[in-house]
């Protein structure tokens, strides 16, 4: 029997820090049928990242410029869509997503339950449960998909996420380019596409700083409001 091919989607902007204990972590996921390939993207880090994933991979995709995390995703999955990959898992390369977790996420789609796998700290509420003003801020975007698609997306803002073949084929065809997880969600719902939330165990970030720290974040959520209201899927 033919194995599984899977692709681990990491995103990495100025992640030196983190990224290669991460990549050392996925060499030892094992998972009967399934075969593993780690595809690091270097989203224009000022730092030592791209040296970091030089060291522990010889397979990496190294952005000339700053896409923006939602940029940083769909080139991996265009990776993914055009190398024929059976399904793509998308982790953030910060050490907020223990790899161990991926076994979890991908296992709803080897089921066929699922077309898109999310990952959530808002189930069973074990783990790093981000501070209080994040969750009352993904509390009114999960609200607002709802409103939008009626299925409730407790952790919309999680980017630990698996996709099958269907879903990389619609992200391919469009992804939001700078916080997409909750459009994204909404997008693919409203698309046909199954989403389905399994809980996870996360962990605050090892290195770096978040991009929607401070007044970015009321820019965040204002952006991703109107995105999330306004989106057009025909």
């Amino acid at each position: 029997m033919n194995k599984i091919r899977v692709l681990i989607i990491l995103p990495c902007f100025n992640e030196e820090q983190s990224i290669g204990s991460i990549l050392q972590q996925l060499k030892n996921i094992k998972v009967p049928n399934c075969e593993f390939t780690a595809l690091p993207v270097n989203d224009g880090s000022t730092d030592n990242t791209i040296t970091e994933i030089k060291k522990h991979s010889s397979t990496y995709v190294d952005l000339p410029k700053n896409l923006g995390i939602g940029g940083a995703v769909q080139s991996g999955l265009k990776y993914a869509h055009k190398n024929n990959f059976d399904m793509a898992v998308q982790m953030d390369g910060d050490g907020q997503h223990p790899p161990l977790e991926l076994i979890k996420i991908i296992s709803p789609i080897l089921n066929n339950e699922t077309d898109v796998c999310i990952g959530s700290r808002f189930i069973d509420k074990e783990g790093f449960q981000s501070s209080f003003l994040r969750r009352v801020g993904i509390n009114f975007l999960s609200g607002l998909i709802k409103l939008r698609c009626g299925q409730t997306v407790l952790d919309c803002t999680s980017g630990y996420r698996a996709f099958n073949k269907k879903a990389i084929e619609e992200c391919v065809k469009y992804y939001p380019k700078k916080y997409p997880e909750p459009e994204s969600a909404l997008y693919l719902i409203k698309k046909g596409i199954r989403v389905k939330e399994i809980p996870v165990i996360m962990e605050a970030r090892d290195g770096g700083t978040s991009s929607i720290s401070g007044l970015r974040g009321i820019y965040y959520m204002l952006k991703v409001s109107l995105a999330i209201l306004f989106l057009r899927t025909k």
